[in-house]
């Protein structure tokens, strides 16, 4: 009992159970079976007997003393490796829970499957006592001997049985504290980052039209389990939207987990998604849980959905609709219980049409697609976020709270802002820093970022540069207009405005908008 105790597994413990008791010379083969979930259905040998494929008998340490040279008793596998529940001596055991013994074999009875082994070995008894622990069957021990084994025996058996299962047990436990402790050393490492990636961010903060629509569609899809497709330009907030809707679903006290696709590379995609086993690649060195058994019971936040490679989105999606996953190396099945919010700063529908991302997955995440509008489309924010990012960055650096004066409200005004609320947070952090004690006062170049590149003009001369924010809406406005004439008026796709122009679709729907430009009429 000793050495089962000091076992460092339950592999090992379970081992050492039948190894134990076959030290006795006159014991043929000690074999030990534990209840697990079916997972060999359609290869075992019993599967007509068995009454349903959910549990059944697994065969886990084997040992003994053949009379015969150079046979290995210690092997799991073969025929009877599983044992259904309820069908033969060994599965009766574990559903009634009641020990067994049969004395005086002869190798002719009907029940044996190999009446030759029997013969060979001279068996004349066989035992099968359940390990039971708080009233559960664990498993079922079982014995073939030479000898005609007494009720005396028997009760040794028992005995040992006892100890073994509280051992089991124990191993288990530890086994569960152990997988509960590595679980909660990844949450917090992943904490840590969220953290100093969350430093400045905060609620969502305006009141402009654009904002209040938001907030109506997180009111309407936060109490539901559907997964939502947050869409927007880069730095528009869609991270404190996923947030937003985490916190007012059921959700809220389990974990929000998020994980950048695009910053994941390919090889080790499945790995940071679901997980791997100790051994399973070159440097693999403990088991990790992926991002989706993190998220368990919580939300995990699929940002930059768009940037998944194509070759993985079928995994990504058979984990969405069944949830259900196999870490890397494992042939174990989890279930996980997620709810999906993913994030892409692309237009996943010309993805879908230009071959880069799965149709079945482009529906499977747009249940319920969410827009969240560019800064520059909600300008009655601007002032607001200022005040709200001077106050934290003022807090967070320690440093008196600055005065944010109508002229620099009005420089935030004229900005186009293409990096959207992010740029405006820089911007606020960088002139706190730059402020003292004195006013804020910002640098901001005017220009129209939404453009990055024009198409090309047959003029021969420089263009005179753009003198005033009118000039240079005026000069967006005809580059857009040409761009448009030149497709047709056609925004997505190959050869479409916005990759003639080189912006996302969104992008440039944003701006024809904006700016009052119908693409039908150009």
């Amino acid at each position: 009992m000793v050495a089962i105790a000091r076992s460092g597994d339950l592999g090992a413990t379970l081992a050492t159970i039948v190894s134990g008791i076959a030290q006795c010379q006159h014991v043929a083969l000690a074999r030990l079976w534990m209840i697990e979930p079916g997972d060999v259905c359609a290869e075992c040998a019993l599967r007509s007997e068995c009454p349903n494929r959910e549990r059944c008998l697994h065969l886990m340490a084997s040992a003994g003393n053949s009379l015969e040279e150079g046979v290995d008793l210690t092997g799991t596998g073969g025929r009877f490796r599983r044992f259904p529940i309820g069908v033969r001596k060994i599965g009766r055991v574990a559903s009634t829970g009641e020990p067994l013994l049969v004395v005086g074999l002869r190798g002719d009875e009907a029940w044996i499957a190999d009446r030759a082994w029997i013969e060979r070995e001279g068996i004349r008894s066989f035992a099968a006592q359940p390990l039971i622990y708080a009233g559960e069957v664990l498993g079922v021990l079982a014995v073939f001997d030479r000898k005609l084994l007494e009720e005396a025996d028997v009760e040794g058996l028992r005995v040992f049985a006892d100890h073994a299962a509280v051992s089991i047990a124990n191993r288990r436990a530890f086994d569960e504290i152990a997988r509960l402790r590595a679980r909660l050393e990844h949450e917090n490492s992943y904490l840590r980052e969220e953290i100093d990636e969350a430093l400045g961010a905060g609620e969502l903060v305006g009141a402009s039209a654009g904002l209040r629509k938001v907030r109506q569609q997180i009111q309407l899809v936060a109490p539901t389990d559907a997964t939502v497709l947050i869409q927007g330009e880069s730095g528009v907030g869609k991270e404190l939207v996923a947030r937003a809707i985490h916190e007012g679903s059921s959700r809220a006290s389990g974990p929000l987990i998020r994980v950048n696709c695009g910053a994941i590379p390919e090889s080790l995609f499945e790995s940071e998604f679901f997980g791997h086993v100790r051994g399973a690649f070159t440097g693999a060195l403990k088991d990790k849980l992926g991002r989706f058994e993190l998220a368990d019971g919580g939300t995990l936040l699929l940002d930059e959905i768009g940037e998944t490679p194509l070759a993985l989105q079928a995994k990504l999606l058979r984990v969405l609709q069944e949830g259900e996953l196999e870490r890397v190396g494992d042939t174990r099945t989890r279930k996980v219980d997620v709810r999906v919010i993913a994030a892409t700063n692309r237009d996943l529908r010309a993805e879908v049409d230009a071959g880069r991302f799965r149709q079945d997955l482009y529906y499977r995440l747009s249940v319920f697609p969410l827009e969240v509008p560019p800064l520059r489309e909600r300008p009655d924010d601007i002032r607001a976020l200022a005040e709200h990012f001077v106050a934290r960055a003022a807090a967070r650096l320690k440093r008196p709270t600055p005065r944010l004066t109508a002229a620099a409200v009005d420089a935030l005004l004229e900005h186009d802002w293409p990096g959207n609320v992010r740029e405006l947070q820089n911007a606020v952090e960088r002139a706190v820093i730059l402020a003292g004690r004195g006013p804020l006062h910002f640098e901001l170049a005017q220009r129209a970022p939404s453009v990055a590149r024009a198409p090309r003009a047959a003029a021969t001369s420089a263009p005179r540069a753009p003198q005033s924010a009118a000039e240079l809406r005026d000069l967006e406005r005809e580059m857009l207009v040409a761009a448009l004439r030149e497709t047709g008026g056609r925004i997505f796709g190959p050869g479409g405005a916005a990759e003639r122009i080189g912006v996302p679709p969104t992008t440039l729907a944003s701006r024809l908008k904006a700016l009052g430009i119908d693409r039908k009429r150009v």
